[in-house]
């Protein structure tokens, strides 16, 4: 470390030697009493002792220079996953490889900043060998190590690993990040073992009650060409399929197509099992499970019309694009007979008619408490619209039609809008309203104005809880029309859809919920429940303690009590194991008590056992990458001598450069009260004020 001046402070201390000296020899120049080398003694004292303390008060600044030495840093990470402990190469001494890695980190440390990681679904600091890890991700480890040493002297990555990679994609992409050579360890058995697995099941996480769906099963097979195997798919504890399989090669790969009935409601838990093989390495491969939601029948809609238009079906096709929406169209006189608490929403396109009054549809309508979209044309009976409903009044006198073009209610919010849709809404025909005044009784939520007259067109409108739809004019199928013409995108689809998802949404008026924030999780994934609770004006509160019972699917109970957060409740109970489990959660408020249940389902992870043969091309890539070498668990020594010879692997000085004010230097003000109490001692002995 060493200290430094400017060229202007070093003349800035001689200015203020000089003054130390002019202001020294006022007062010593004509004392005659003493000696003249005592006199010069003490001049020289005061001389220096206010040249420093004049210094000081022009606070110079000093450039202090200290040098740092920065050891090369060594990581050394080891995969701790199932993998590396379950499949094991001949003539591989687990206990001696793990001394044998220990004695490398310590024979490195004597030397370099050594540091070490053990990695699987989590990364920890430390040596762990217990090879219970249920993932493997390396390129989470190169991103925490890149963060860590970012900019660091990092010398080299020691990678001890099967080369089995599950998570986070593959790790060549990722490890030049790190600026270092990578030497990696090869573990785990390249020769391919005799074993049978689920490798993959794809399937939708929601089917319709009692409909057949389909479960898309890969399998693989591992030197077992001759073996007969059976695969079965279990729900709960009942067999749902069985099929017979001949395994025709020792490399297998097959997909399987299995039909699957939804009998009943909610979320079914199912499970795909191949029968074991003699001498599989593993047969925690053999299964793996899935969880579907089984929903009601699609909510039926039903367009109700006096006859043809070209709305109807603009319409129909709209809402149809959405596969959990059956459309029924019904015209004239079918419409006395329909049932209309077979539908969700009824769309009354022009009706009540001038002609057909459909006077029976019009009374069930009424009674069923059914949300309703109106679309008002030429046909409409305004009379008759009028005494349906109280919420719109529409006075026309005559049939006549005006074309009017539409824009954006810049303040609806109700639910989002396209953007494309937004920018084009004006390039679209217009659309024709009849003549008359339109009243509107109550809030309405204007998704559409008239831009001529400045009035809603389409707009949403609430009694209760049941919703209601309004456009005030026909010709959708103008609409469609532009599109095709302009090359726009199906935006009308879009919009009805939004539409009937709106009106058909029921709200949740429950005053207690609990909920997980997963309905299906991996074993390693912590259950997290989210409760909610209401007073009577439907404000969240969090002032009562919430309690839950978790029962697993052998009856044994897990008791939790909620923690409060904001306005809401949360409880994070861990990992439990895999399973199914029920929750019933209760708590009191103003003396009246509320429940709620649910359930939620635990899934094994099968990820390490799906691979059981290493991958060591891949380390001799990412060593070659990078500018490292691959190395066998027998050759650690090998190692060693490696990176002891690598001279790019060195200690490293920096240069740290401070300003600093003169006056954070204590070191002066010991000096100054030295020279002036030296001053003043042999002044008072020499008989001087």
């Amino acid at each position: 470390m060493g200290n430094s001046f400017h060229l202007q402070d070093l003349l800035l201390l001689v200015c203020c030697l000089i003054a130390g000296g002019l202001l020294a020899w006022l007062l010593y120049g004509k004392t005659k009493s003493l000696s003249p080398k005592l006199r010069l003694f003490l001049a020289c004292v005061r001389g220096l002792g206010l040249a420093l303390i004049l210094w000081l008060l022009c606070a110079p600044l000093v450039k202090r220079i200290s040098y740092i030495l920065e050891k090369p840093v060594i990581v050394l990470a080891q995969d701790n996953s199932l993998s590396v402990g379950h499949i094991e190469p001949p003539g591989f001494v687990k206990k001696k490889y793990e001394q044998d890695l220990k004695q490398l980190a310590d024979q490195l440390g004597d030397a370099y900043d050594v540091r070490v990681y053990n990695f699987s679904d989590h990364i920890a600091t430390g040596f762990d060998f217990s090879n219970k890890g249920k993932l493997t991700n390396a390129t989470a480890l190169i991103d925490k190590l890149n963060d860590e040493f970012l900019n660091r002297n990092v010398g080299a990555v020691i990678l001890a690993t099967d080369g089995i990679f599950n998570r986070g994609g593959n790790p060549v992409y990722a490890v030049n990040k790190l600026k270092a050579p990578v030497y990696t360890i090869a573990l785990g058995d390249t020769i391919p073992k005799r074993d049978v697995l689920v490798a993959n099941v794809n399937y939708n996480n929601m089917v319709y009650l009692g409909n057949d769906f389909t479960v898309d099963v890969q399998l693989q097979a591992f030197e077992s060409k001759g073996e007969p195997l059976t695969l079965s798919v279990f729900e709960g504890a009942g067999k749902v399929h069985e099929q017979k399989i001949i395994i025709d090669a020792n490399t297998y790969v097959k997909n399987i197509q299995i039909k699957l009935k939804a009998g009943k409601l909610g979320f079914r838990s199912y499970r795909v099992v191949l029968s074991p093989l003699k001498n599989e390495v593993s047969t925690q491969n053999n299964a793996q499970n899935f969880v579907v939601e089984v929903i009601d029948d699609r909510q039926k809609v039903l367009i109700a019309a006096a006859g043809p238009h070209p709305d109807l079906a603009v319409l129909k096709q709209a809402i149809e694009t959405n596969k959990h929406f059956e459309v029924k169209t019904i015209l004239n006189k079918d419409l006395d007979v329909v049932n209309i608490n077979d539908y969700g929403l009824v769309i009354l396109y022009q009706l009540p008619d001038q002609q057909f009054k459909a006077a029976p549809l019009i009374s069930k309508l009424q009674a069923s408490k059914r949300p309703v979209w109106y679309i008002l044309g030429a046909q409409t009976d305004f009379a008759a619209f009028n005494r349906l409903q109280q919420q719109v009044r529409f006075n026309s006198s005559n049939d006549r039609l005006q074309e009017i073009t539409p824009i954006i209610n810049a303040d609806f919010t109700t639910f989002e809008l396209n953007e494309t849709f937004k920018k084009n809404i004006q390039s679209y025909d217009p659309l024709q309203i009849p003549y008359g005044q339109l009243n509107v009784n109550g809030v309405a939520l204007t998704m559409l104005n008239q831009k001529q007259a400045n009035l809603p067109l389409w707009f949403f409108m609430s009694s209760g809880e049941l919703k209601s739809c309004y456009i005030i004019g026909e010709g959708l199928w103008r609409w469609k029309l532009t599109e095709a013409r302009n090359n726009l995108p199906e935006m009308l689809n879009q919009l009805v859809m939004q539409s009937v998802q709106y009106l058909t949404v029921k709200d949740d008026k429950r005053k207690f919920k609990v909920y997980p924030s997963k309905m299906s999780l991996d074993e390693n994934e912590s259950v997290v429940l989210n409760a909610s609770l209401y007073n009577d004006n439907y404000e969240p509160v969090n002032t009562p303690d919430v309690v839950v019972k978790i029962r697993n699917e052998g009856g044994k109970i897990f008791n939790f009590t909620f923690s409060r957060s904001e306005k809401a409740y949360l409880l994070d109970a861990g990992l439990l194991p895999p399973g199914t489990y029920a929750y019933f959660a209760e708590t009191s408020m103003g003396g009246r008590k509320y429940t709620a249940e649910g359930v939620f389902f635990v899934n094994p992870l099968f990820a390490e056992y799906q691979q059981t043969t290493a991958n060591h091309q891949l380390l001799y890539t990412i060593s070659a990458q990078t500018g490292g070498k691959m190395y066998t668990p027998e050759n650690l020594k090998d190692l060693f001598s490696e990176l002891k010879s690598k001279e790019t692997i060195k200690t490293l000085s920096f240069e740290d450069l401070k300003y600093e004010e003169l006056i954070n230097f204590k070191w002066l003000f010991v000096l100054i009260l030295a020279l002036l109490s030296t001053e003043w001692f042999v002044r008072k002995r020499n008989g001087l004020r």
